[in-house]
């Protein structure tokens, strides 16, 4: 097993070799691992806020959020690897969000996040249909009445969480 402070990629290593092994030390380490419920990784309060935002739900045990707290650090994890092995590939050693767009465009169980972060063309598309709709940001749109402005629209200006070390 590979230690805490070991990257979960290597650079230059092919996606297909990461997965491979990525799955298998996350079940190693959730074997090994002795969690700390005093001080969770992730704001539990935050996460049980989420679960409640459902109206179907109307309790929530305890460990459930333990649970989902976990599978957000695995998430958060794979979809940061996935980033690198862009951006390795590229030369770079900063992620960006184009790199997690293209990361999760590589795989349809993304697909869900559509939404979120919008695939690369969808960028470039929404920058393109903006400058089309506003061609200047402080001018009036004649048919609208407000004032346009960059990057602004649905969908425009969502934040991506960078990733935290986890020591699982």
């Amino acid at each position: 097993m590979m230690s805490p402070s070991t990257p979960y990629v290597q650079p230059g290593e092919p996606l297909n070799e990461f997965l491979r092994s990525f799955w298998q030390r996350q079940v190693d380490a959730a074997e090994q691992e002795t969690p700390d419920y005093r001080h969770p990784p992730l704001p539990l309060a935050r996460i049980k806020k989420v679960m409640k935002s459902d109206p179907d739900v109307k309790m929530i045990a305890a460990d459930a959020p333990i649970l989902f707290c976990k599978a957000c650090e695995i998430f958060i994890a794979e979809i940061t690897a996935r980033a690198f092995i862009i951006a390795d590939s590229n030369k770079r050693r900063t992620l960006s969000r184009a790199d997690i767009a293209k990361a999760l465009a590589k795989s349809d169980q993304f697909d869900f996040l559509i939404d979120i972060v919008p695939r690369e063309d969808g960028l470039t598309g929404l920058a393109h249909q903006n400058q089309h709709q506003h061609p200047h940001p402080h001018q009036q749109h004649p048919s609208s009445g407000s004032t346009g402005s960059v990057g602004g629209g649905e969908g425009g200006g969502s934040a991506v969480a960078g990733p935290s070390q986890s020591t699982a």
